[in-house]
């Protein structure tokens, strides 16, 4: 009898960033479409997003967002549809409410298209599903130690009891886990938000007074590209893990 979790189906890529610390790259190339190993950075989210068992995808769009629109207008799987924010940028929480109707009323996946990741010893998004609960649960965020990080520089984002329940690192001190941008959201979640722009944190803080965000270690790579030093420190890895590898 396989008891395994049935996959999510639903996810957001946000992709409508302006990509101004990836300038001069990104003066006429969008983020998403900056390439990684010779593919665009929004194709390796896509991938491992249809690994995981998505079939529906939503993208935010924003600053040249008309080339990302063209080079995913060919996609068949998974189907993709566009949340523009033409008049002005919505930040990472408004952005996901406007796309609500797009995501379905199921908790659905929310990916950084500047994050990549490899698996570790098993699926990272099979393992995310085993562990989420949402009788429990309002978000479950996929963390990664800063000292095994590529492309960050930071303190880190939140500390995690034995549990799993997270909290935030207290101001000037270091905590031992950064949030990679991939995560699990429920649409419940959106109730009574702004309208307009907000950022998720304003989410993930509610979450947290109410006992409700979890978190999740990631045990394979993971790759914050957002920065011209951030994707040559990729690239040098790419190059050096497939030293000698044919691949397609």
């Amino acid at each position: 009898m396989n008891n395994r979790p049935k996959p999510l189906t639903h996810a957001m890529i946000l992709a409508a960033g302006l990509g101004r610390r990836m300038r001069p790259i990104t003066d006429r190339t969008p983020k998403p479409l900056v390439k990684v190993d010779n593919r665009p950075l929004i194709d390796h989210a896509i991938d491992r997003l249809v690994e995981g068992g998505v079939t529906d995808v939503s993208v935010n769009l924003h600053y040249l967002g008309a080339q990302v629109e063209r080079h995913l207008t060919r996609s068949e799987m998974p189907k993709v549809t566009f949340s523009w924010e033409r008049e002005k940028l919505l930040d990472t929480g408004g952005g996901v409410k406007q796309a609500l109707a797009q995501l379905g009323k199921t908790p659905f996946w929310v990916v950084n298209c500047d994050s990549l990741w490899l698996n570790g010893p098993t699926q990272m998004m099979a393992r995310a599903l085993e562990q989420w609960d949402p009788e429990k649960m309002d978000a479950l965020l996929i963390l990664h130690s800063p000292v095994d990080a590529y492309g960050y520089e930071g303190r880190g984002d939140f500390n995690v009891d034995p549990d799993g329940l997270v909290s935030r690192r207290p101001e000037m001190e270091i905590a031992p886990w950064l949030f990679t941008g991939i995560q699990i959201l429920s649409p419940k979640v959106f109730k009574n938000t702004p309208r307009g722009a907000f950022s998720l944190n304003r989410i993930y803080d509610t979450a947290i007074e109410n006992r409700r965000l979890y978190g999740m270690v990631h045990d394979g790579e993971w790759f914050h590209v957002g920065s011209p030093d951030g994707l040559a420190e990729v690239e040098g890895f790419m190059k050096y893990r497939y030293a000698g590898v044919k691949r397609r």
